[in-house]
């Protein structure tokens, strides 16, 4: 209890002024918190038995939401490499109206590859990015063995774009710039976004954050879809970050979460346009390199017409290697309303190329371009 008024005190002396920026100082509370102190005592837990039976930080904010279980049959979420959804705890927030070794694999292995587009573009040639993971896998395989060795190309990867890829300088997408989304992962996208009521969701757009332990997500609204009927889906993997959802305007103090490893989260209705950010990546207790969760490989006996692969104990050296001081993340969306196109763009922007121009997404720290942006030092 001692520690609990501690973190309510710690919290409180956050009071703002109206019109203040409150999402913004809550930002710097936790980007500056101490694990295992208690800064981190006001940030919700879904995963922690206590949010389940309304006890804990922000217990009066957390309802339980109710699932299609009907819509998702148990066979399509196993192709997906999910549980049947009739097994999933899912969660909503009080005024927000709205098989993991396979995800992360892909993440790293195949999404980082050509034709998507990622941050490394701006400064290095298509054949200098065109297989990250093959230029990487050693350095990380044997990573603890070699502590001055450089950063491989996987660890300086910060963003990753696929299907309809955003453009970080005019905040559009485009019918000129779109390679193939991937199936795998528009299917986990359709099933999930299916059981929470969502059915005909279209996955057009996906932006995978690789974040490293320093690395932040500045304050933003995703709102350059077209169609924000549709829900935001986000995949979280490896270390866990807090996550502050604010509301429409910054002076609205955010809700601070945990983002655990196999966590979905998505935002719907009301919450599809509020302002959110990641403060912190968070690493794991001492003596634990990893989740837990992540320990469980796919099961031996997949169905025949699953999405999901088997992962190689090689592979999986690899993506744990990683995986120790990183998180990644993917966000998937649906661009266009059905028998919707892209307004007409003038001819300049058309002939843009966005393969070498207007990505802002990734900055140091210190650097004066106020935009959105996954930080890092490293």
């Amino acid at each position: 209890m001692g520690k609990m008024a501690a973190a309510v005190s710690s919290v409180a002396t956050l009071a703002t002024e109206p019109g203040e920026d409150a999402f913004r100082k809550l930002f710097r509370f936790y980007r500056q918190s101490r694990p295992g102190t208690a800064d981190l005592g006001g940030v919700i837990d879904f995963s922690a038995a206590q949010a389940a039976h309304g006890t804990g930080p922000g217990a009066h904010k957390v309802v339980r939401s109710q699932l299609s279980v009907s819509s998702v049959s148990d066979h399509d979420a196993h192709r997906a490499g999910l549980q049947p959804v009739s097994k999933w705890q899912a969660y909503g927030l009080r005024g927000y109206p709205g098989y993991q070794w396979h995800w992360v694999k892909q993440c790293l292995k195949l999404y980082s590859q050509k034709p998507n587009v990622c941050n490394l573009d701006k400064h290095m040639t298509k054949e200098e990015t065109r297989d990250l993971w093959e230029q990487s896998k050693e350095s990380l395989r044997y990573k603890d063995m070699n502590k001055r060795r450089p950063r491989s190309l996987l660890e300086k990867l910060r963003w990753v774009t696929l299907g309809y890829h955003y453009n970080w300088d005019s905040k559009k997408y485009s019918a000129d710039h779109y390679t193939p989304f991937p199936s795998d992962l528009a299917f986990l996208s359709e099933q999930v976004a299916a059981a929470c009521g969502f059915q005909g969701f279209r996955a057009e757009a996906g932006i995978l954050n690789y974040y490293r332990l320093d690395s932040t997500l500045g304050i933003h609204i995703d709102r350059s879809e077209l169609d924000h009927s549709k829900p935001l889906l986000s995949f979280s993997f490896g270390q866990s970050a807090i996550f502050l959802l604010g509301g429409l305007k910054r002076d609205e103090a955010p809700t601070a979460m945990f983002m655990h490893s196999g966590d979905i989260m998505v935002m719907s209705g009301f919450s599809r346009l509020l302002n959110h950010a990641v403060p912190k990546v968070l690493p794991g207790p001492e003596g634990e390199s990893l989740p837990c969760c992540l320990e469980t490989p796919l099961p031996a006996i997949l169905p025949r017409d699953s999405v999901v692969e088997p992962c190689s104990a090689e592979d999986w050296q690899v993506c744990a290697s990683y995986l120790e001081t990183a998180r990644v993340n993917m966000t998937v969306r649906q661009v266009l309303a059905t028998d919707q196109d892209f307004p007409l763009e003038p001819v300049e922007e058309n002939k843009r190329d966005f393969t070498t121009e207007g990505f802002c997404h990734l900055d140091d720290k210190n650097s004066q371009v106020k935009r959105p942006r996954l930080n890092s030092d490293s």
